[in-house]
């Protein structure tokens, strides 16, 4: 989810019922350098809350420094590491889910920063179910001894690309494996599959990363699945296009004109997949430059979508990934 966690988004997503909304992961060593990009990737919106951040890593002092830097500067409310994530140019550093290959190192880390941060701020840790050979159970065994509160799986090895279907039973193994709380993390595309992956894993709690995409609405729609046994209908077309409208004017107050445009494009074709013309609205949105103009083409579109013909939606969205 780089590039996707801003404030603007995360704003929408907790909105809509997200409990915890991570920003995009922050290296270690850059937040201890001062690196202003960083320094703003790290920065709340104004009010969130609680506010978390994940850490890019390898070394458990520089993590641990760079943790207790970032509770005192943001006011953390939970240190998580990242020991998932499967990019190259981050495991060609040893970081990422190329921890995994080392257990102990990686107990090491939450033992640094567990004893780096106060005692109410929780460390916990994102994993893969391993690197190249399945080490989940083990890792979570040795992180937990170390002091992480939870932990957060996602059932792909790191060589495993998306089109595998995500390993709910080695989940379930995790949650054997330790008396720590577990997150389970993988397809969760559509309400029904939260619900699923809580019966099937037995894991406490669910985190969605893909089918938030360009779908905020998952989380209302999820938590009233959980509370009134029905998640409800979809958004409707408008309102997809609205929230894109709006997903645009936020990003554009945060960040301003440029970079919130190029971000917006695939944001936008998020929102708009599966519904009719979409193609076109697509090819528009992607030529734009400015935030008057993306925001004309998604106008046009909403009054294009009002006429009672084109209020049908792919019956596949938004299980339909881009």
């Amino acid at each position: 989810m780089a590039g996707v966690t801003d404030r603007a988004f995360r704003r929408l997503v907790c909105e809509a019922g997200s409990a915890l909304a991570f920003p995009e992961m922050v290296s270690d060593k850059a937040l201890l350098f001062g690196n202003e990009k960083t320094l703003r990737l790290a920065e709340p919106y104004p009010g969130e809350g609680p506010f978390v951040l994940q850490f890019l890593g390898r070394d458990p002092d520089t993590l641990a420094r760079a943790a207790a830097l970032a509770v005192d500067r943001f006011g953390l409310r939970l240190v998580d590491i990242n020991m998932g994530c499967p990019v190259p140019k981050v495991t060609s550093n040893g970081e990422g889910s190329a921890l995994l290959r080392d257990p102990a190192l990686c107990g090491s880390i939450v033992e640094r920063v567990r004893r780096s941060v106060p005692s109410a701020v929780p460390v916990s840790c994102k994993i893969r179910l391993g690197f190249e050979e399945p080490r989940a159970a083990e890792v979570a065994r040795i992180v937990v001894a170390a002091g992480a509160a939870f932990i957060t799986v996602h059932g792909r090895l790191r060589t495993q690309s998306y089109s595998t279907p995500a390993d709910w039973g080695a989940i379930a193994e995790v949650v054997g494996a330790v008396g720590a709380p577990v997150v389970g993390n993988g397809d969760v595309l559509e309400p029904a599959d939260a619900s699923r992956m809580l019966k099937t894993t037995g894991c406490q709690a669910v985190m969605i990363g893909r089918g938030a995409l360009g779908n905020p609405w998952i989380f209302e729609r999820t938590l009233r699945l959980a509370r009134l046994g029905d998640p409800g209908p979809p958004p409707r077309p408008a309102a997809r296009v609205e929230m894109a409208l709006r997903h645009l004017r936020l990003a554009a107050s945060d960040k301003g004109e440029r970079s919130a445009v190029l971000e917006m494009r695939r944001h936008g074709s998020w929102y708009i997949k599966g519904l009719p013309g979409a193609s076109a609205v697509r090819s528009r949105l992607m030529v734009t430059t400015t935030v008057a103009a993306m925001a004309r083409v998604l106008e046009d579109y909403l009054a294009a979508l009002a006429r009672p013909r084109e209020e049908e939606v792919d019956p596949e969205w938004p299980r339909s990934e881009g």
